[in-house]
């Protein structure tokens, strides 16, 4: 007997669908915030950066350690201090070496100076400025994005004190210069009037690091550009030389290495500006005209500071000469200057304005730092330290040809690269020492970072790993 096809169950509704919930967009404060706690590692580091706008507590040519210094001390203790915790090794055996080398050479000079006393604290500056503070931004800096961020901070810096500068000249209460106040220097003082060019130049240096990487017509190299056209107006109010040099060599640089039609390109943009700022606006145009053409006099027809330069460099040749391998110690170029100076070396040099009575200022430097160096610490020292240099010039070279070859952004390189480029070419014309010296440990430091870790570096980790 058959059995009855049971019928098939009615198929049951479908389920409404759901309504498609849209994706919640965080709003603009709340990603400012986000941001902010994830580069909230670099306060140390900013804070370092940052209290360089504080005039020095004493005044204009007060000397001595300021506010940003000891922050730099600080950054130096919170790294070791997050070292201590991670227990990892901080660095790679290469980025141990290229930064520690400059130790031998110091510890050598300070030991066999003639007055050992004078020399410690020679020796601690130079510790602070071309180990500890450079290791401390290398452990500090996690990627290109954090790297990113200092360069801003630099650029800030130089727009807080390049203003400062302009409204010296404008006004008239800047450093002397040829019987005039006029000068720009920013907080930094008469005595220190390499502070202003030298934070001016790199934030021109960084910003223009930053508009050659970032993407074309993006409101990051729009702002880049602005900046570096704007610090463009301080740095010719600063009259340095030097500066301008160290600054139109290493820009130059940036922009080859991002290809020749752009070079040309920008080369004509420089040139239509200088018209504007030194033709059109006059921004200095007698003065600036003058210390111009003074660059190609400087062995026809030298004058005064060009002349005492040329002469305190011969008398720290002398010196290497009677040390040739530790020199005469640190801190002891001004003992030995008299001993090995002719007599067309100045006495000193005259110091005036920006909020400081005239007086007359020693000349304890050569202004050369290779110089200084081969004077103090001899050809063992120069070998540490500009060998530490060479060695992150040729690695940084070497990872930014990595970098284009597999299509990375290559802003962080043309940053880092870039301020090395500015600081070895100044090297020529001035040495350390002012205030503004904590900043040459933080470029220094930049350039380490892209050089011996770039953004190979973990995320999570205080520094790079072997």
């Amino acid at each position: 007997m058959a059995v009855p096809a049971v019928p098939a169950a009615p198929a049951a509704p479908a389920a409404p669908a759901a309504p498609a919930t849209a994706v919640r967009r965080p709003r603009v404060p709340e990603a400012w915030a986000a941001a902010a706690a994830g580069r909230a590692h670099l306060l140390p580091l900013l804070a370092v950066v940052a209290l360089l706008a504080v005039p020095p507590a004493g005044g204009p040519g007060s000397g001595g350690a300021t506010v940003a210094d000891a922050a730099s001390g600080l950054l130096v203790v919170w790294c070791l201090v997050r070292l201590a915790r991670a227990r990892v090794r901080p660095l790679s055996r290469l980025a141990a070496v290229v930064i520690g080398l400059p130790v031998a050479g110091l510890c050598a000079a300070a030991a066999t100076a003639h007055d050992p006393a004078a020399a410690l604290p020679g020796l601690v500056r130079h510790l602070q400025v071309f180990v500890l503070v450079p290791a401390a931004v290398v452990l500090t800096v996690r990627d290109r994005r954090d790297l990113a961020v200092v360069a801003w901070a630099l650029i800030g810096l130089a727009l807080v004190q390049g203003g400062v500068g302009v409204v010296q000249y404008a006004t008239g209460t800047g450093a002397s210069y040829q019987g005039e106040d006029i000068r720009a220097v920013g907080t930094f003082g008469p005595t220190d009037v390499m502070g202003m060019a030298t934070v001016v130049a790199y934030g021109i240096v960084a910003a223009v690091g930053l508009a050659l990487g970032a993407p074309a017509r993006s409101r990051a190299r729009t702002a880049a550009l602005v900046c570096a056209a704007l610090l463009a107006v301080p740095l010719v109010l600063s009259f340095s030389r030097g500066a301008w040099i160290a600054t139109l060599l290493a820009c130059a640089a940036q922009l080859v290495v991002t290809g020749p039609l752009r070079a040309l390109k920008a080369a004509l943009a420089a040139g239509a500006l200088a018209v504007v700022l030194v033709g059109g606006l006059g921004v200095g145009s007698a003065v600036v005209q003058e210390r111009v053409a003074s660059i190609t006099q400087v062995t026809a027809a030298p004058d005064r500071s060009v002349t005492d330069r040329y002469t305190m460099w011969a008398a720290a040749a002398g010196m290497w000469r009677d040390e040739p391998l530790t020199g005469v110690g640190l801190k002891g170029f001004p003992a030995y200057r008299d001993s090995h100076a002719s007599l067309a070396l100045s006495s000193a040099g005259d110091t005036a304005g920006a909020g400081m009575a005239f007086r007359r200022q020693p000349l304890l430097s050569p202004h050369n730092m290779y110089l200084l160096v081969l004077a103090e610490q001899g050809l063992l020292g120069l070998l540490a330290l500009a060998g530490g240099w060479l060695a992150l010039l040729l690695c940084g070279c070497r990872r930014l040809r990595a970098a284009r070859r597999d299509g990375r952004p290559l802003d962080a390189a043309l940053v880092a690269l870039g301020l090395l480029g500015w600081q070895l070419t100044d090297f020529l014309y001035a040495d350390i020492g002012g205030p503004s010296t904590v900043l040459t440990a933080v470029v220094l430091g930049v350039a380490a970072w892209w050089a011996l870790a770039g953004r190979d570096a973990p995320a999570g980790a205080p520094g790079v790993r072997a």
